[in-house]
């Protein structure tokens, strides 16, 4: 953000906090501890940055999944992750916000776990 811009709020969908913890379990279970605590501070950090707005660097409009939907990789400034933080713009007593939709991994048909973009205010 650049000097004097005021931070987007940012808030997680019930689903995309479900989706953060069934997250670490898997990576617990595969790599253990350790590992989950440096994937948790990375998933953090993607989500931190959308403080910066919509805009962010490495946001993508995907238009093609769903109107008004945008993606931002976790894998940024040299960190290694296989997930894509799925966001909108929302509104919140006057206010724009970030939503976070989902953190869902790259690998997944990202529209099949999208709910319609209705349902999740």
């Amino acid at each position: 953000m650049t000097a004097g811009t005021r931070p987007w709020p940012v808030r997680l969908t019930a689903a995309a906090e479900a989706d953060f913890q069934d997250i670490l379990r898997w990576t617990v279970k595969q790599f253990g501890e350790a590992q989950a605590r440096v994937y948790a501070e990375t998933l953090s950090t993607a989500l931190e940055a959308l403080a910066a707005g919509p805009t962010v660097i490495g946001a993508k409009t995907r238009n093609d999944i769903a109107k008004g939907l945008f993606t931002l990789h976790v894998a940024r400034h040299g960190r290694r992750g296989r997930h894509f933080v799925m966001f909108r713009i929302g509104h919140d007593q006057g206010r724009d916000v970030i939503e976070v939709l989902r953190l869902l991994h790259d690998a997944m048909d990202l529209p099949r776990h999208l709910p319609p973009m209705d349902e999740t205010k």
